[in-house]
């Protein structure tokens, strides 16, 4: 026989479930009018807690009795864009970079992409 406390916690983690799926974290595709196409890109946390306890009854033949709980919370911020257009992909930050590293990370791409424009500028010719 199943114990109510599986029940408890069944029933929330189906909830979560059916509450966050990757379409949470990575968005539909909206497609602009001059063709650009933007993903949303969001941060979901959750948290899950499940508690009880079983009371004796006064007749032992009536076995015990449960009381208990469950509960589940989840937050879903906004942190980002992905941005194509004309090829090229772009991550468009929200919020600022909190630290220097983060700083650093969104650097990255702008970086790369001036490397390689440097590599495929052709050579002047010497005169």
């Amino acid at each position: 026989m199943e114990h109510p406390i599986q029940g408890l916690m069944s029933t929330a983690m189906q909830s979560i479930k059916e509450m966050v799926d990757v379409n949470t974290i990575i968005g539909d595709a909206i497609t602009a009018p001059d063709g650009t196409i933007i993903i949303p890109v969001s941060k979901v946390s959750f948290g899950f807690a499940s508690g009880g306890s079983d009371f004796a009854t006064q007749k032992e033949t009536e076995g015990t009795l449960f009381g208990g709980g469950s509960g589940a919370g989840i937050s879903i911020s906004p942190i980002a864009f992905l941005v194509v257009n004309n090829g090229q992909v772009k991550l468009l930050q929200i919020s600022g970079a909190s630290t220097s590293t983060d700083r650093l990370i969104a650097l990255v791409p702008d970086l790369i992409d001036k490397v390689r424009d440097m590599f495929k500028k052709q050579p002047e010719e010497v005169l």
